[in-house]
């Protein structure tokens, strides 16, 4: 993975919240995540970089899920693939739907944004109070 691939990433994830300040960006040993170019863009960014451990199974196991339900999801199900767009169009679908649209039981039956907008609407409430 190039350092300018995660940059992307990075510059869409601010764009997408609203650049938030005060974050943890946890991140493992990987020479993309640890390049000169991207610690200095989450200083800017104003986060705080939080590297796991070398060999540490707990820092990567939520991730690993992650992929693990993608790949499952949309990789083995939807292909063969006729191309890196065709992958990355299908990848902007499905991080929209687990993050927008899906419903999580264990959070009400409502889209984690959804839950994340009534968590930060009640902090506002409770400091206006």
């Amino acid at each position: 993975m190039q350092t300018q691939l995660i940059l992307d990433a990075l510059e869409q994830a601010l764009w997408a919240r609203g650049k938030p300040k005060g974050v943890i960006h946890h991140s493992d040993r990987g020479s993309q995540y640890v390049s000169i170019r991207y610690s200095e863009r989450l200083s800017e960014a104003v986060f705080n970089a939080s590297v796991g451990s070398v060999g540490d199974s707990y820092d990567n196991a939520l991730a690993e899920t992650i992929n693990g339900l993608f790949k499952a999801e949309v990789i083995h199900i939807d292909g063969p693939w006729k191309g890196l767009e065709q992958v990355e169009l299908a990848t902007l679908d499905w991080v929209d739907w687990f993050n927008n649209k899906r419903l999580l039981e264990p959070i009400g039956d409502i889209p984690p944004v959804e839950y994340e907008e009534n968590y930060y609407r009640q902090l506002a409430e409770d400091a206006a109070a």
